[in-house]
This record gives structure tokens, sequence and C-alpha cells, in this order.
């Protein structure tokens, strides 16, 4: 099957390599997304546009895919159920839930000169980083591409009710699925709340289990894909 794969901010399509590789032998399709403005060049990118290059994955994928969004970019993949609620198999969010109708996309941190650079690991100390060493922070720091200022702060815009049928699994990394829990309960995350079929799944990592934990999270994508 294949499972389309879009990364959170500063990342592109090749923070899923190890992923990838743990897919194919696993004998499905992946699909590493590298978003407008996150890994080609762009600093002018619209969260439209990226939007729009994952819709574009959809259309051309085989079958009904999976589509896995990570952080900020289960918003993206959230998206996509909304705008194409009958061809796409499951959503599986990694580390992240989506926004709401009407919220900003991911304006978490500060702008500068246009864009949403990353602000350093200060923001993330605690659980989020503490399986990267410091050679995994610095590869990630030199890596990290800074968000355009039209995405970080693109509004989110839900029109199809339907995106509450597609099948949705929480990928609980630093958080577990007893917390992701509460906090759905709580009117927190209002999207998933109405979603009718709702699994949780834990993985024992920080935020960036692509990078950590590569093949157990690859394993849980392709029991997404076989389920």
């Amino acid at each position: 099957m294949d499972i389309l794969l879009i990364a959170g901010l500063w990342l592109d399509g090749s923070a899923w390599d190890d992923v990838v590789a743990a897919l194919r032998s696993l004998g499905h399709r992946p699909v590493p997304l590298t978003l407008p403005g996150q890994g080609d060049g762009s600093t002018s990118a619209t969260l439209d546009d990226q939007v729009a290059t994952v819709l574009a994955a959809v259309d051309a994928a085989s079958g009904k895919p999976v589509v896995v969004g990570h952080s900020a970019a289960c918003s993206l993949a959230w998206l996509a159920a909304d705008a194409r609620p009958d061809k796409i198999s499951e959503v599986v969010l990694v580390g992240g839930f989506p926004a709401s109708d009407g919220k900003p996309y991911a304006d978490f941190f500060e702008l500068r000169d246009g864009v949403m650079p990353f602000p350093g690991w200060a923001p993330f100390e605690g659980p989020d980083s503490a399986d990267l060493d410091e050679e995994a922070r610095r590869a990630f720091d030199a890596a990290a591409i800074p968000v355009p200022g039209d995405v970080a702060t693109g509004v989110v815009r839900l029109t199809d009710e339907r995106r509450f049928d597609v099948p949705v699994m929480v990928i609980c990394p630093e958080f577990s699925p007893a917390q992701a829990k509460e906090w759905i309960d709580a009117g927190d995350v209002p999207e998933l709340a109405r979603v009718k079929h709702l699994d949780f799944v834990d993985i024992d990592s920080g935020h960036w289990p692509m990078h950590t934990r590569p093949a157990e999270l690859a394993r849980l994508l392709a029991a997404a894909a076989t389920a």
C-alpha cells in the first residue's frame, strides 16, 4: 500500500529515510513528501501550497493511501482527509493533533525576516528530546529548514464533515495514549473528538521517532496500512 509521509516543521522528505527503507522491506510503498518551502528552496510558499502538494500525492497514489502527518503536519494530513475523504484509507498522526477550522497552522515561534527558524532546543527540553544525543541534535540543527511565514501563520480551513468517517490512528511518542485521550475528552482536540474510528498506539521515543525509532515506527505504520 502507498503510505504518504509528511514531516513536521523544519524537515524535508529526507527525515523519513530510515522509515522508508524499513517500510519497503515490509512490502509497502512509502512516499516521503518534500513540501513547498521546506526543502525546495522557496521562502514564499503558503499553507495552501503545502496542502496542494499533499493532495497531489493523494491523487497520484495507487488505491487509497495511508496519510501520515508528524507534529504540525498532523494538520496537513487532516486537511487531506477533509479534501479527499473518499480517497484515503486512514490518517496516522505522529506526535501531534490537527488544528481546528479557523486556527493558525503553526504560529508557535517567532518569525524572522519572513520565516520561522528552528528556535533551538530550549523549547523542547524534556520528553520531546530526551532520546536525542548531542550528535543527533547537531545534525538536526544543521539540516533544519526555516518555515515560510505564510505557512506557519496560514489559517486551517475544514469544510467536509465526511472527514470524521476516515479512520485515525494517533501514535503517541513523548506523551501517552492515556494523556492523549484525556486531552481529547477535555475538549482540547475538538477535531478528534468527532472521529468515528479512533485508535491510539504508544511508541517509546521523543518527538522525532523517525530519527530515534525508525524501525518501530515503520512497523506501526505498516500495521495501520494492513488494517
